[in-house]
């Protein structure tokens, strides 16, 4: 997709990112892994309406958390915490994320924030 409103991860970086974990032999990048997706929002009341919706696409919610501030006076950032069990390869998770940035963009959310992997728990 081009265009991607307030895409911030390339297709080059998740090439990279697969490539990484590919090296440090981690996972097997061929079988389902606990993929997280984030969002940042200064409205927790607009994080709680993307999660409902996010959850209706088939996602877990793990949680919405405030983010540490370094200085107090600093407005007050939330995450949102999503979680689905899938297999990417770095093409299928760019698609991901540019819908995941058109999501958030239509839906007013400050932003898609990324996402993390990690092994599904048994």
């Amino acid at each position: 997709m081009t265009n991607v409103p307030g895409k911030t991860i390339t297709k080059a970086q998740l090439d990279e990112m697969f490539e990484s974990i590919r090296e440090a032999g981690q996972w097997d990048m061929s079988k389902p892994l606990l993929w997280g997706y984030f969002f940042t929002d200064t409205d927790t009341k607009k994080l709680e309406t993307l999660a409902s919706t996010l959850v209706e696409m088939g996602y877990q919610l793990v949680d919405i958390f405030q983010e540490r501030k370094e200085n107090p006076s600093d407005p007050d950032k939330f995450y949102l915490h999503v979680e689905k069990t899938e297999i990417h390869d770095s093409t299928s998770l760019d698609k991901r994320n540019d819908s995941l940035f058109i999501l958030a963009h239509e839906v007013g959310i400050e932003s898609y924030d990324g996402m993390d992997v990690g092994p599904v728990e048994e």
